[in-house]
């Protein structure tokens, strides 16, 4: 062999990219440790290799709390089956033409637009579709589309600078309705282009309550991805910006506002910090309790009905078990309008009673997920983990289990 050979690379050890990650993430030692109920020596054992690799269920719980998307990235093991990843689901059937119409521009068209009230009631017909729908993405995979098109066309038909307006509020919700249908499908570059879009055509609209919309969706991408900074920014920004337009008595605004800041708790959890998480709430609730008591924010999902389920969630993702149960017994998930939203709290009970040891529970909340909207709990990268982990469970009854609700998310053959 030549002296001028490329030198062969030292594959870099499982602890070396555990550490990468947490660091990447912002996480310090502790913190990490303790959203992984370990201490901060058993991390750095692992990290400087004393200690080897964990098993598959801890693998998967530092892959949720880091938000790797696939096992591979931890383990550095590209071998592992598609099983392993995480927070990404199959491609929807629908996804092609979904894409198909937000990467095409109707520059030249001989085509009028619809009206922009023909618009608007396509639009609320959509939301009503799939908070009714127990497979909304394959509803509301069906309807966008033709939406995304005729709203991008609205936009350069229209003369009048109010009406230009209108339509750009318009075509910001109509990616707004994208992102949901995108929210955990493989395209992740996709997302980014509808949220980044969305953000533009609010701006352009001047419509308080689109820029709220599209800031709160740029803020769950965000905080998707892990960047905390980013999240945090956005969320002080919009709330800056919606403060002169609160007083005015707009339930929608108001409701945006609430929803921003139940996203600061989100993001607050994440981080670990469980003080401003909980104080990020009980904002919220305030806010929650200012709406009428039948008031339900379409987008969002924010109301009175949906702090119960936000108090399950913030308790998840500080990985507080048992304060996960006891919220998850006070919140009513019979008082959730949208289907979808109702399995995803089913979904948020589940990761609580399976960190709180209650794994039976988990599973069973799990398929009463299932029963509500299949769509939600397939495409969910938590139902997911927990599946996947409880396949490896050493309880038959339990594997049994777990393997059943595989082959129902498609996760396994049947």
């Amino acid at each position: 062999m030549s002296s001028d050979a490329t030198p062969e690379l030292e594959p870099i050890a499982f602890g070396q990219r555990l550490q990468i990650l947490r660091t990447r993430r912002g996480m310090s030692r502790p913190t990490l440790a303790g959203l992984l109920g370990k201490s901060p020596s058993w991390l750095k054992a692992v990290e400087t290799g004393r200690l080897q690799a964990p098993r598959l269920p801890m693998l998967l719980r530092i892959a949720e709390t880091l938000r790797v998307r696939d096992l591979a990235e931890l383990t550095g093991d590209s071998s592992v089956d598609g099983s392993s990843v995480l927070f990404i689901g199959p491609g929807h059937k629908r996804l092609a033409a979904v894409r198909s119409a937000i990467d095409t521009y109707p520059l030249v068209s001989d085509r009028e637009a619809p009206s922009l009230p023909h618009l608007r009631a396509r639009l609320a017909r959509a939301w009503s579709a799939r908070h009714g729908s127990p497979n909304h993405r394959d509803v509301i995979g069906a309807l966008l589309p033709d939406l995304v098109q005729d709203a991008q066309l609205a936009v350069r038909q229209v003369d009048r600078a109010a009406d230009r307006r209108a339509a750009q509020a318009l075509l910001s919700e109509v990616y707004g309705l994208a992102q949901f249908f995108l929210a955990y499908q493989p395209d992740s570059a996709l997302l980014w282009r509808v949220a980044e879009r969305g953000m533009v055509a609010a701006q352009e609209s001047e419509d308080p309550h689109a820029i709220g919309v599209a800031a709160w969706l740029a803020i769950e991408a965000h905080r998707d991805s892990a960047h905390y900074d980013a999240a945090d920014h956005i969320t002080e920004e919009a709330r800056r910006f919606l403060v002169p337009y609160l007083s005015d008595g707009c339930e929608d605004v108001r409701a945006i506002a609430g929803a921003l800041e139940i996203a600061a708790g989100y993001t607050a959890a994440r981080r670990g910090q469980a003080g401003p998480a909980w104080g990020w709430w009980d904002r919220a609730q305030v806010a929650a309790r200012a709406l009428p008591p039948g008031y339900y924010h379409p987008i969002t999902s924010f109301s009175q009905a949906i702090m119960g389920a936000h108090a399950v969630t913030l308790a998840v993702e500080l990985h507080a078990g048992g304060e996960s149960v006891r919220q998850a017994a006070r919140a009513d998930a019979a008082t959730i309008p949208s289907r979808p939203r109702r399995a995803r709290h089913r979904i948020e009970e589940a990761r609580g009673y399976q960190l709180a040891g209650h794994v039976e529970t988990a599973l069973a909340t799990l398929e009463r997920a299932h029963e509500t909207a299949p769509e939600t709990i397939k495409y969910n990268g938590y139902a997911r983990r927990i599946v996947l982990e409880e396949t490896e469970s050493r309880s038959p009854a339990l594997r049994q289990r777990a393997s059943r609700l595989a082959v129902n998310l498609g996760m396994l053959a049947a």
